[in-house]
């Protein structure tokens, strides 16, 4: 078993196909195929063999796909790495996973070299007016090579909210069912379908839900290096995208574009909405804005990522993430592990195919998470209803608990981002002396739009009970976002004049 078969099959059944678009310059499933097994030969002439971790530092590029599937293809784990990482950051990615080698964007070489020398390893530099070039020095390898169900195909770094980062042990197995469960649970993917590539590939809603998931049926996906919501409106009209998938700050920057009328999104079919909660009022606004249907769904790095789903052929109930994907169990438990009624909040554990197999080389955080039965503690805040639909009702660590009331976040932000001059917001909590800790708000408005923050918390405390409103709110510009667009509440700024009263 290896995911790279997945490839292979696919460039024999369909070698004339695009895979990959990226504006005028398309590569085929023959091109493709041809280049992993020339990546698959220049790591056998370093040394590279089965089992050896390699890392993968670029961008949403042709070349990314061929490394990513050449080093699956020679046997190795491949570590993904953002390109926007330092080079500390590097040196302990390499230095944690033991990789003796990396694929860096050539844009990226003073950071990747100092972070290569510090963890010993070599730095290949990828430029695309010369990559082709190296990889015509060394034989191809077109053998896919055997690996077990449980082999490590990728070491997926968690994003380390609560420590350094943790390499999550994603199997050939996790990956190939995760993408064949979004093939044809999710999106009924076909080989004329077009998925937009604006996720980035090195995280896993990015690998599995466009990239994996194009390749295991002959799909094309057309990428977009960098999220910028014009740019990605024209490119799902002049490629006739059918397949939309992004995180709700996308969904919400696509409504801000001021022509969006201009743009006919008619060929697209399925959106999907993952990484983050999906704010219902900006799902129902771009439902209407753009006539497509806004599937939300759930996971995690630790789930491959693909755990729940609203599904396309089924009844969906918005501010949901949906019902378990096929061969995967959840379940809302206490503290202790029971199981607690329909209708209320504990935390969300997950088991199946899609588990991690665990975090490289920490067995205690692994079973700190992991139980021996192969149920997944989430970390996930949230509630089931009568007829199985999961909602996450917040992180467990932003759980803020406001004079022994536990406050959700997420239900407050649902009720910021229903005022109309509301772009965006983020929930946070903040320490007080007497109640343990106070609710504050960070809110970027729409372009244009005006409001004070005495009557934003005033329209909240209207809408919810007097200990949950926001006492605090101050204006951004804009939140902090991670690499995927999800707000990283950890990186919000309180203002001092607010944060000393």
């Amino acid at each position: 078993m290896n995911l790279a078969a997945n490839l292979a099959r696919t460039a024999a059944a369909h070698p004339e196909r695009d895979v990959i678009r990226l504006g005028d310059v398309a590569t085929t499933y023959g091109d493709l195929d041809e280049q992993s097994a020339r990546v698959a030969g220049l790591l056998a002439s370093r040394g590279v063999g089965p089992g050896t971790p390699v890392g993968v530092m670029l961008p949403n590029v042709a070349e990314f796909a061929a490394v990513y599937y050449g080093v699956l293809r020679a046997g190795g784990m491949v570590v993904p790495m953002n390109p926007l990482l330092k080079a500390r950051e590097v040196g302990y990615y390499l230095g944690d996973s033991g990789a003796p080698l990396i694929f860096a964007w050539h844009a990226t070489a003073d950071e990747v070299e100092i972070g290569a020398k510090q963890a010993d390893a070599e730095a290949i530099l990828v430029d695309p007016a010369s990559f082709g070039d190296l990889l015509a020095t060394v034989p191809p390898e077109p053998a896919v090579v055997d690996r077990a169900a449980d082999d490590t195909a990728v070491l997926l770094y968690t994003s380390g909210t609560t420590g350094r980062p943790k390499g999550a042990e994603l199997t050939h197995a996790n990956l190939i069912s995760n993408a064949e469960v979004t093939r044809s649970e999710l999106l009924q993917l076909g080989p004329d379908d077009v998925i937009f590539g604006g996720l980035p590939l090195f995280h896993s809603f990015g690998q599995t839900c466009t990239l994996n998931a194009a390749v295991s049926v002959g799909a094309c996906l057309t990428l977009l290096p960098r999220f910028d919501p014009a740019q990605a409106l024209r490119l799902l009209v002049d490629h006739h995208a059918t397949i939309f998938a992004g995180v709700p700050t996308m969904y919400s920057a696509l409504l801000h574009v001021a022509d969006r009328d201009a743009y006919d999104l008619s060929a697209v079919r399925v959106c999907l909405s993952g990484g983050a909660a999906m704010p219902v009022e900006v799902l129902r606004r771009f439902e209407d804005a753009f006539g497509a249907v806004v599937l939300e769904g759930y996971g995690l790095s630790e789930t491959s990522p693909v755990a729940s789903f609203n599904r396309p052929d089924r009844g969906r109930k918005p501010g949901s993430i949906g019902t378990p994907v096929g061969g995967v169990e959840m379940r809302v438990v206490d503290t202790d592990g029971g199981v607690v009624p329909d209708g209320e909040v504990g935390e969300i554990a997950i088991r199946g195919h899609n588990i991690m197999k665990g975090y490289w080389n920490q067995p205690e955080a692994t079973t700190e998470v992991l139980s021996a039965d192969g149920w997944f503690r989430t970390g996930d805040m949230g509630r089931v209803d009568e007829d199985g639909f999961y909602y996450i009702v917040d992180r467990k660590k932003d759980l803020i608990i406001r004079g022994g009331y536990n406050i959700y976040p997420r239900e407050i932000e649902e009720v910021l981002y229903e005022h109309p001059a509301v772009a965006e917001a983020a929930v946070i909590g903040m320490p007080h002396a007497e109640l343990g800790e106070e609710v504050g708000a960070a809110v970027a408005l729409k372009p244009g739009a005006t409001v004070t923050s005495d009557e934003l918390r005033a329209y909240a405390k209207a809408q919810v009970a007097a200990y949950k409103y926001p006492r605090r709110v101050w204006f951004v510009e804009a939140l902090p976002k991670g690499p995927t667009g999800k707000i990283l509440k950890r990186e919000i700024t309180i203002p001092d004049a607010e944060a000393s009263r």
